[in-house]
């Protein structure tokens, strides 16, 4: 779940962008001008901004502005209706990751979205650990215990998001807009056909699966207990 702060001062919009955002499990507050905006980016938990470009009491490049002045590593992603070419470079080079013109597709903003917030979670943390697994994003790696795993784009994604969310019950649906495209289809057996691989190259024999199946909910990742150093150490040097 990620905090999304909505700076729109179009009511109808933001209420649109309030049920799609819940919908897809994100945490939202909202301001409808610029100075509202200002004082809401401090909030130490936003993981990303929805900025429009044209607001009250102050523009939205000149909140933007402060934003990278104060927050460099915070996600933009700026919404504008003019569809002028200089406006875009100017949302960009004021330092918005990414942007989209009015009217948009609900579809291509939650894929902008999770987009902007997975970079965001891997350029912070590079390196995941939950329990007796690791997992090295930049190098697309996994280990349990001595032993290394090599994984592909999609299961290092997939994998990531589960030791992001653990203990979590997550429905397929819930993966399948978090880790696969927006256009993918829905009706896809994707999630199950990757939750298979996962298993295969992660889990241990003889011991229960780390990703765990919810009975007509989804899946739900629960990390095994990290062994004691000095065990660790021994296994190390056999």
């Amino acid at each position: 779940m990620t905090r999304i702060l909505i700076v729109e001062d179009d009511e109808a919009l933001t209420r649109m962008l309030l049920r799609v955002l819940a919908a897809h499990g994100h945490e939202t507050i909202t301001a409808g001008d610029g100075r509202v905006g200002a004082q809401l980016v401090s909030d130490p938990l936003l993981g990303l901004v929805v900025l429009d470009i044209g607001l009250p009491e102050m523009d939205g490049l000149d909140l933007l502005s402060r934003i990278r002045r104060d927050r460099p590593r915070l996600p933009v992603l700026m919404l504008t209706g003019r569809d002028e070419t200089q406006d875009k470079v100017d949302a960009l080079d004021a330092g918005a990751d990414d942007y989209l013109t009015k009217p948009f597709a609900v579809e291509e903003l939650v894929a902008r979205i999770r987009s902007l917030t997975r970079r965001a979670e891997q350029q912070l943390t590079p390196v995941l650990e939950a329990g007796d697994l690791r997992l090295d994003l930049l190098r697309r790696r996994a280990q349990r215990g001595t032993r290394e795993i090599e994984l592909s784009s999609r299961e290092c994604e997939l994998l990531a998001y589960f030791m992001a969310h653990p203990e979590e019950v997550l429905s397929r649906q819930h993966l399948l807009s978090a880790v696969w495209s927006f256009d993918f289809d829905p009706q896809s057996n994707i999630v199950d056909v990757y939750v298979r691989y996962l298993r295969r190259k992660i889990d241990l024999h003889g011991s229960s699966s780390l990703i765990q199946a919810i009975r007509n909910a989804g899946y739900r990742f629960r990390p095994a207990a990290a062994a004691p150093r000095s065990t660790a150490q021994a296994d190390m040097q056999e």
